[in-house]
């Protein structure tokens, strides 16, 4: 994956000191000048100014970052962590849903089930894969992959990557509220391990149809919710333009998830995000992945199914102090 050209808003002076940077580099060329103090100085300056804009990101922020172009997507990390990776397609009911990727792998020399949700690059892609929400039959693929898994004894990872379902006629003429609702029990009896990773958009149910899991993580910049700020700030204020507040309000950002006990951990991503260096975001990651699988395997099947129970049995659920 190229590297990221894309600039956000709150990335610009950070854009503006690489662009004097590398005018810099440019003129010592051309006048034969030893400019190397200067060029520190302005790496130097680069990277404070980074760690101080990404240390005060809002949660608006955090959802543009989620959301960037170059962000790796699904089978940027399937491709990187998994090994003979054999994609699997249809839902032996209507169709092959694209926005749904999945099959057999090997983590670590282990046979395993990646199902993920896939954006596009393109415009062209993105019409494809219908910019990552998925159909009913995208989720009845998932589950059959899940099935598959748990009759060969093969662990499940999701990779959670959507602004949500689909919400065209066809989508609910298809009953796509079944059948997240049927991922949703299916998943919650699961006779094999299942680590679900939120690596950029986690949109309302359409995420948490691929996310029942032991163990959900999420990636430092990522964000998981009920709905989109933007849908968020039009139904309470009838006005998109309160998005960001929306956001602060939804409580969405890894470290307010982790708070809450919707998430087990957060991945640390690059400084600047994952966009800008994929291949060590990956590793991070993969680390992750290896501990978390290893410690489920270890609790033993009965074990396992009453603790993914009692995990969101405990969610939402608080006491006066």
């Amino acid at each position: 994956m190229s590297k990221a050209t894309f600039t956000l808003e709150f990335e610009k002076p950070i854009q503006i000191l690489r662009d004097q940077l590398e005018d810099l580099r440019k003129s010592s060329v051309e006048s034969k000048m030893d400019v190397a103090a200067e060029i520190q100085a302005i790496e130097e300056k680069i990277t404070e100014t980074k760690k101080r804009i990404h240390a005060e990101l809002t949660p608006w922020q955090k959802v543009q970052l989620a959301r960037h172009p170059q962000r790796p997507y699904s089978l940027d990390y399937i491709r990187q962590l998994f090994e003979d990776f054999q994609e699997l397609h249809g839902d032996r009911q209507f169709r092959d849903d694209r926005a749904i990727v999945g099959g057999t792998a090997l983590f670590d020399g282990r046979p395993v089930m990646v199902i993920g949700q896939q954006k596009g690059r393109s415009t062209r892609e993105n019409l494809a894969r219908n910019f990552g929400c998925p159909n009913p039959e995208g989720y009845r693929k998932a589950l059959r992959l899940m099935k598959m898994a748990e009759k060969f004894g093969m662990p499940v990872f999701c990779l959670i990557d959507t602004p949500g379902a689909y919400p065209g006629v066809g989508a609910e003429e298809r009953h796509v509220a079944e059948a997240i609702a049927v991922n949703i029990r299916e998943m919650s009896n699961l006779r094999v391990p299942i680590i679900a990773t939120v690596i950029g958009e986690g949109g309302s149910g359409g995420a948490l149809g691929i996310a029942v899991a032991d163990r959900v993580l999420i990636l430092q910049n990522a964000y998981y919710s009920v709905i989109s700020p933007e849908g968020c700030a039009a139904i309470l204020w009838k006005d998109r333009s309160h998005s960001a507040r929306a956001a602060e309000a939804l409580k969405i950002t890894a470290d307010k998830l982790l708070e809450l006990g919707i998430v087990d951990e957060i991945v640390d991503e690059p400084l600047g995000g994952a966009h800008t260096d994929p291949e060590v975001t990956g590793e991070t990651l993969r680390t992750v992945l290896k501990r978390h699988l290893d410690e489920v395997l270890g609790l033993g099947e009965s074990k396992m199914i009453d603790a993914r129970y009692e995990k969101f049995r405990r969610m939402g659920v608080y006491q006066n102090a």
